[in-house]
């Protein structure tokens, strides 16, 4: 019996073949009878490619139905999926190119891929292109490739702090067994309709949220991005909103937002983010409704969530998923005592096998043991719940999108201009957290627009400085590093300040 993911979820698409899979602004829905074509279809585009199982298949598309028949076309063919950011740039592509070397490329149509040394197909926010050219003419895969629960389904690619990133390898066991805790968490059925804004190349919209609908024969409200008063008109017909805090954050401040508005919704789910409790009384007080908060990360995809029915409190991200395992450990792997600060480390089904092609990397973040080292700083209380009180690889997440400083650093520091930087993340009401460039100069003040001239095609917007600090000095400890802590509080409220 084939452990292929895409096995159980045909089983539901064909047990809600007449039922919607997909809503769509200014389309017609997709039934789930429609959407299991169309995955069929895809599937044969990808062997008329020459795709085959195991082959690696690189999608950067623009949000749209026949990319996800794209992502469940490469899951039946028993290819990997591996999914880019659509605001990556071409140097960034050429790397994840290089290293995951894929047998077919699937790029926006409107993309620079000239040169590019790989097979490449077409797709564009319409679901046009050779990609879509090729399915429709495509004979179906009618059969599903079969796959062993720990073949490879998608490799997840994570920024480095070193400023290469790494490949997180995905199993099908791996995202079974997440969707199965979830759907279960959560309390999923075939009755839900989820608000579903979240983009596709990332692990929450893609693994978690499409998962769930598609593991139990649900509706997904299919929104190309987040607009708060599009969502706004959405919400009376959804039971589920999945959201990064600053959905939150832009609903609470836009007009007519009320409780009205969300009366049908059974729960709202946030994460990729720390949710500020500032947002969370302030969407309980507005909406009745107290925000669910969960963590999980691309490596290990879901590990806990605070529970569908009881008590969840701010600041926290609640308790293990079923079949997961949280501790928080010193250095050594010695549990913490209760409320004191330590290592975050995650064991269980959902941890992915490693990083693709970077065995050294894997062996260092995973204890004999079998937990994974997160780098992420946490407290258990004596109910076995965990906050995360901070990062111990100075990530920062803004959007909801993960940037590691050393990336952006690196080309800063190239910057003839300038002598050194140091990148932090720092409070935004709006994105959680905002990139800030803290510069030491040669000689005169390098300006914001200077270092966005100088990043502009090396890195994605998301990740560029939205604000420029100059000092005479960066401060350092006894060896020489630079206290990011210190500049963290020093301009904790410079949002504030200059919003």
């Amino acid at each position: 019996m084939t452990q292929n993911l895409y096995a159980s979820f045909e089983a539901q698409f064909r047990a809600h073949a007449p039922a919607t899979a997909l809503h769509m602004d200014g389309r017609a829905d997709w039934s789930y009878a429609e959407l299991e074509a169309q995955a069929s279809r895809a599937a044969g585009a990808l062997l008329a490619f020459g795709v085959k199982p195991g082959d690696r298949v690189v999608a950067q598309t623009p949000k749209c139905a026949e990319a996800v028949a794209l992502y469940l076309g490469c899951l039946k063919a028993g290819a990997v999926y591996v999914p880019l950011n659509t605001a990556y740039t071409r140097a960034e592509v050429d790397y994840f190119l290089g290293d995951a070397e894929p047998a077919l490329f699937v790029a926006d149509v409107g993309a620079d891929t000239s040169g590019v040394a790989v097979q490449v197909a077409t797709m564009d926010a319409a679901g046009r292109g050779t990609f879509s050219e090729a399915a429709s003419g495509a004979t179906p895969c009618d059969a599903t490739a079969p796959r062993a629960a720990d073949d490879l389904a998608a490799i997840v690619y994570t920024s480095g702090t070193t400023g290469r990133s790494k490949g997180a390898m995905l199993t099908h066991a791996n995202l079974a067994s997440n969707a199965e805790a979830l759907c279960a968490a959560w309390g999923f059925t075939s009755a839900d309709t989820q608000l579903h804004a979240l983009p596709i190349f990332h692990v929450h919209g893609l693994f978690v949220a499409l998962h769930c609908a598609f593991l139990t024969g649900s509706s997904l409200a299919f929104l190309l991005r987040f607009d708060a008063r599009n969502c706004m008109a959405w919400l009376p017909r959804c039971t589920v909103m999945m959201g990064v805090p600053t959905f939150y954050t832009r609903l609470l401040a836009s007009v007519g937002f009320s409780r009205g508005l969300c009366e049908g919704v059974r729960v709202f789910i946030s994460g990729s983010a720390p949710l500020a409790e500032q947002t969370f009384d302030a969407f309980a007080e507005r909406t009745g409704h107290r925000i669910l908060e969960r963590y999980g990360m691309s490596e290990t995809l879901m590990n806990t969530s605070n529970p569908l029915h009881g008590e969840r409190v701010a600041g926290t991200v609640g308790f293990s998923l079923p079949g997961v395992e949280a501790r928080v450990v010193d250095e050594d792997a010695a549990p913490r005592p209760v409320g004191e600060v330590g290592d975050i480390e995650v064991r269980g089904p959902n941890v992915f096998t490693g990083y693709w092609r970077m065995p050294d990397k894997t062996a260092a973040e995973m204890r004999p043991d079998g937990f994974f080292r997160t780098g992420d700083l946490g407290v258990m209380d004596a109910h076995g719940r965990l906050s995360i009180v901070g990062r111990a690889k100075d990530l920062v997440i803004s959007g909801g999108y993960n940037v590691y400083p050393k990336e952006i650093e690196r080309l800063i520091d190239a910057m003839p201009e300038v002598a050194e930087s140091a990148v932090i993340g720092v409070p935004h009401p709006d994105f959680g957290e905002g990139v800030v460039a803290v510069v030491q100069p040669v000689a005169d003040a390098v300006a914001l627009a200077a270092v966005s001239a100088a990043l502009d095609g090396q890195l994605a917007r998301f990740k560029q400085p939205k604000q420029v600090v100059c000092v005479a000095e960066l401060p350092r400890n006894a060896m020489g590093k630079v206290q990011k802590n210190v500049l963290r509080d020093r301009y904790a409220n410079l949002f504030a300040e200059r919003p």
